[in-house]
């Protein structure tokens, strides 16, 4: 039986920015939260890794809802939740895609028991081995990115104007403009939840895996992140992409977004 390893990592950067940067399942990661330029209450991003077993590795990030109440208490008892089900399922040796579903339906449980009205997105990455799956509740996006720019893999915002992209009828530069642009449709903490399941993916060398809250991808366009994150060191991909969306977020240039807002990423790379 295999147990979970003790280098599960939780970051709340509830009042300052947190970054950490570790070696897990078979690669490296490097994760950051930080709260909005604008704004003086708690970040209501959380951010996980939590390792199954040597080679595999499950990447998560929770948005807190905005707008409604205790939206960090949301995404914290969301991530926790999910942490305490994969536990309980490592030791019962269940495969990890059910073990996520479950984590998921036991999460979304556990933040409608609040009370409060609250509510979170939660997105998901699995990494088995080389193999990648992404699980999507809300308007946290995660991508996959080729060392030549291909996007392999990019989920769909849970958002009338990410429906209207991924239909065809408004390109991404258009969206970030869109008045309706933080209208989300889909939460963890509803009663009508659901999970967008991503087919498996295998990861070939130097491929990147990002996962982010929409405070990235409310403030750089998708071009921008994929030409900063495709290749070289990880520490400087991510030293760019939090650079130019937290320029934007203070800038006031009216051609480019500009959407203060708690911004969190994890970016992963399998070692060579």
């Amino acid at each position: 039986m295999t147990q979970l390893s003790d280098r599960i990592i939780l970051l709340d950067g509830a009042t300052a920015p947190d970054m950490q940067t570790a070696p897990v399942g078979g690669g490296i990661m490097i994760a950051y939260t930080c709260r909005s330029p604008d704004k003086q209450t708690e970040n209501e991003d959380t951010v996980a890794i939590i390792p199954w077993g040597p080679q595999a590795v499950v990447l998560v990030i929770a948005d807190g809802a905005g707008g409604l109440p205790a939206g960090k208490r949301a995404s914290l008892m969301a991530i926790q939740t999910m942490i305490a089900s994969l536990q309980a399922a490592m030791a019962e040796t269940m495969l990890l895609r059910n073990a996520i579903l479950n984590g998921i339906e036991a999460a979304n449980k556990a933040v409608m028991g609040l009370a409060s009205g609250s509510a979170t997105t939660l997105t998901v990455v699995t990494i088995e081995g080389l193999i990648a799956r992404a699980y999507q509740i809300g308007d946290s996006e995660a991508m996959i990115v080729g060392q030549r720019g291909q996007l392999k893999l990019q989920t769909t915002a849970h958002s009338p104007t990410g429906f209207a992209v991924e239909a065809g009828f408004l390109d991404e530069r258009a969206a970030l403009h869109h008045a309706q642009r933080h209208l989300v449709s889909n939460f963890v903490g509803m009663s009508d939840m659901r999970i967008d399941v991503g087919a498996m993916l295998e990861l070939k060398p130097r491929d990147t895996v990002l996962l982010a809250s929409d405070g990235l991808t409310d403030n750089v366009h998708f071009d921008e992140i994929v030409e900063r994150v495709r290749k070289g060191p990880l520490d400087r991909a991510v030293e760019a992409v939090i650079d130019l969306a937290h320029h934007r977020m203070v800038s006031d240039h009216s051609s480019k977004p500009c959407k203060p807002d708690d911004l969190s990423l994890i970016l992963y790379r399998k070692t060579p």
